[in-house]
């Protein structure tokens, strides 16, 4: 009575374990699958230059903006005595003919099948007369950011990302530099001293290079752009951000201007 037994017993472990090797089976197919799909993926390649385009333009500012609040610095005079005339806070700097300075202008759009050199210029912050300058800078990921004392005064750098590590670094006067660098893409990474509460600066972190920073006059050009749409942001500390969407042909240039005002705040 054992013996039929014993058969059906081992019939059925031979019909699981083919099942389980089947099984097996069309995972590994599946892993090796994805494996050459992977392999076969164009590596990314550099920006071809004979058919790149860019971008040129201003942001403005509309109406009047207000008028700069002055910093009191009467508890640090060596910092005060720094300054021409009082120094003001700095979260809205007009430029020269109605512009305006200190706007991150960036793109934003896929550019993984482009490689780019990594950054090897350094970013230098400095803290000059209790103020950073400059007051809004951007960087590549990777690139490396130096902060400086100029004054007789201590100070702290605290930066608040919220992609990015944290970091809050103590720096008496005449003390070394800090280095710091991002590794991930983050834009107005807020910065403060909180000795000194009226100092603050942001920073922008990208993952490519098409990213400036408007000046005096307000403009900004961006080069090298591979022909494609893209999507053009403007970023600023008070104002917020505005975009546009542009489509850039081969070796074309695009003109495009960002205009600000009261009713953005």
């Amino acid at each position: 009575m054992k013996k039929p037994y014993a058969v059906l017993v081992s019939l059925m472990l031979v019909l699981l374990a083919l099942h389980v090797n089947g099984c097996g089976g069309n995972t590994r197919k599946s892993a090796i699958d994805d494996d050459d799909d992977s392999s076969t993926a164009s590596a990314p390649q550099p920006v071809d230059a004979a058919t790149a385009g860019s971008i040129v333009g201003l942001v403005k500012v509309a109406g009047t903006p207000r008028k700069p609040r002055a910093i009191n610095m009467a508890a640090v005079p060596n910092c005060a005595k720094m300054h021409s005339s009082p120094a003001t806070i700095e979260d809205v700097v007009p430029g020269d003919n109605g512009t305006l300075q200190n706007v991150v202008v960036y793109l934003k759009g896929n550019f993984r099948q482009y490689s780019f050199d990594p950054a090897k210029s350094v970013v230098m912050l400095d803290q000059k007369g209790c103020t950073y300058g400059p007051h809004v800078l951007a960087l590549m990921t990777g690139q490396q950011l130096q902060i400086s004392n100029s004054d007789q005064a201590s100070h702290n750098v605290n930066a608040a990302p919220k992609l990015n590590s944290r970091w809050n670094e103590s720096q008496p006067a005449g003390a070394a530099p800090v280095i710091e660098s991002f590794a991930r893409a983050e834009v107005g990474i807020p910065v403060k001293c909180n000795v000194h509460p009226w100092m603050k600066a942001y920073i922008s972190v990208f993952s490519h290079p098409y990213f400036q920073v408007t000046g005096a006059d307000g403009s900004f050009k961006i080069g090298n752009i591979p022909p494609g749409t893209y999507t053009v942001i403007a970023w600023h500390e008070l104002y917020g951000a505005k975009k546009q969407t542009i489509t850039i042909e081969e070796k074309q240039q695009q003109t495009i201007s960002f205009t600000f005002g009261n009713r953005d705040r």
